[in-house]
Formats: C-alpha cells, structure tokens, sequence
C-alpha cells in the first residue's frame, strides 16, 4: 500500500487516527524507535499561527487563566505542528496553548511535528475544532463548510468523517443562510441553535429579523416561534404562569402582515394585533395600559 492510500484511510478516522501516523510524524522517524509520540522542544519564534483556524475568538481571561498554568506546570499536551522548512514551522493544532505560551513568556515549546499539505492540514484543522466543546453552533456550521467545500466532501462523507449524523450537519449549515444579525445572535447565546433552526423557516429575511428581534426582547421560547409563523397567537410568560393560556382561533396572518404589525408596534411603543376572519375582514387592535398611555397612543396616531 502507498504512503498516500494510507493518509487517506487515515483521514477517514479524524484527526486522531493522522496524529497517530507514523508516515505524517517526523519526530518518530527520527526518535530512532520508531514509536510514535517522540516531542521536539523548538523555538517559538519560529511557529506560525495556523491560517485555516476557523476559530477566531479566543476568551482573554481564559487564556490568562492557561497562561498562568503554563507558568507554573509547562504545556502538559505538546502542540502539533508542521515543518515548512529549515527551523520554520505551522501549528496545525494547539493554537490555544500557542497563545497562552506567548502569552507567558515562554521561548521554546513541546510539539509534534508532522509532515502535511495544505489540503489534509486544513482537514485536521477543521476536525480538531470540530471536536471541541466550546464552540458555537455558527463556529461548527463554518468549519462543516469549509470541510465540504475546500476539501471536496459530500454531506455524507463529513457525517462519517466525524461521526454526527447528516441531520445535525443539516441543521448546522442551514443556520448560515440567516441574515447576520441572528448568526450574531447565535454567536453571543442571545438565542440557541433551536430558536435559530425554527427562524430558518420564518420566512423573508425583514420577517426573520422581525422574529429574532421579538424573540430576545419578550424571551420567546422554540414553540413561541414556530407558533408565531403558524399564525397563532402566543400567551405572554405572565398569563401562562397564572394559567390563562387561550390561543386564538383568528386566520394566521402572512408574513408581511406580521412585518407591519411588527413596525406598527415598535412605532407605539405598544403590542399590536391584527385578527383576520375567513371573510376577509379584521381588526388592528392597539393595547394600552392606562389613559394617559391612551392618550401618548392617540398623541402619535394624530401626527
């Protein structure tokens, strides 16, 4: 068997089963062992971040928190890395602990050091990130496309790549087809990857902005949404609490009815209704609290 047939039996296993080769490990092939798993110390002036990160946000006050732990105990997991040519070298993972070490000071590092081309260092990069906990879903989502993109991967081939299913990847991907402000919102937990995925199907894009704007003001939950773009009218948190939750049997509204009633109440400062009959007649219905909050309404219908 080629070396290159067993990089690519080896990329079908993830990340793993590459940093387990010993035909992509120098330091093996030259521990004179031969076992896998020999570290290099070398000069972190001469390591390079990796380009195909796909992450780009890293918490300062967590990386303070690894820099002072390095400070202390050394890099417990060597980085691994890839050699580009005399005494310079690319991360290929470990780009956290990269940063924490410079961050600490420190003027050599442990690391692996691997023999990649671009195209299968991009694919360990990605899978690495993939298999962290502390990524956001839009931060999966990027690294599932780039995957299927860059390295030529059909939905199928990455489910088995990675071990998720074609659902999950599915679901992830159709997030990115939002409009920025709800991918922002997906990136800063102002809302899950549930709210996002029922927001997928909300419409328009000015009806899914509508939607995702009411959803962190009045904190609406998954079913909220999906009733909302049914055209159903959802019970306020206060009215279910005390167990007064009635859905309303009106005609649904469509979605630039909804936009308008949307903009009317953000004008008035107030919630709007708008109730449909299957005649085609209706009512807008304009809620108040008070007279004088009777009044401010009137104040700004009559200008």
């Amino acid at each position: 068997m080629s070396s290159n047939t067993k990089k690519r039996s080896a990329l079908g296993k993830g990340l793993s089963a590459l940093l387990e080769n010993t035909d992509t490990d120098i330091t093996s092939s030259n521990s004179g062992s031969g076992i896998v798993g020999s570290i290099s110390t070398i000069s972190i002036s001469n390591i390079e971040a990796n380009p195909f990160n796909p992450r780009t946000n890293f918490e300062k006050e967590a990386l303070k928190e690894l820099s002072e732990s390095i400070k202390t105990h050394g890099i417990i997991q060597p980085l691994t890395v890839r050699k580009l040519g005399r005494d310079k070298y690319q991360l290929i993972s470990g780009e956290r602990r990269f940063r924490a070490s410079q961050l600490a000071g420190l003027v050599e590092v442990p690391a692996y050091v691997r023999i990649a081309n671009d195209q299968t260092m991009l694919e360990m990069a990605l899978v690495e990130n993939i298999q962290r906990e502390d990524l956001n879903p839009i931060e999966v989502a990027l690294s599932y496309q780039r995957l299927i993109e860059e390295c030529e991967l059909t939905q199928d081939q990455l489910s088995q790549k990675i071990a998720k299913s074609r659902t999950s990847i599915t679901n992830h991907l159709r997030m990115l087809k939002l409009p920025a402000e709800i991918q922002s919102g997906v990136r800063n937990l102002e809302i899950s990857m549930g709210h996002a995925r029922a927001l997928v199907s909300a419409g328009d894009e000015a009806t899914q902005i509508a939607l995702f704007q009411r959803v962190v003001k009045e904190k609406l939950s998954v079913r909220d949404i999906e009733a909302l773009i049914r055209g159903e009218e959802i019970t306020p948190s206060s009215e279910k609490e005390k167990g007064a939750s009635k859905k309303s049997v009106s005609i649904p509204i469509t979605s630039s009815e909804y936009v308008f009633k949307e903009h009317l109440s953000d004008q008035l400062a107030t919630k709007v209704d708008i109730k449909k009959s299957d005649n085609g007649s209706g009512r807008i219905i304009v809620n108040f609290n008070s007279e004088v909050d009777l009044n401010r309404i009137m104040e700004l219908l009559n200008k």
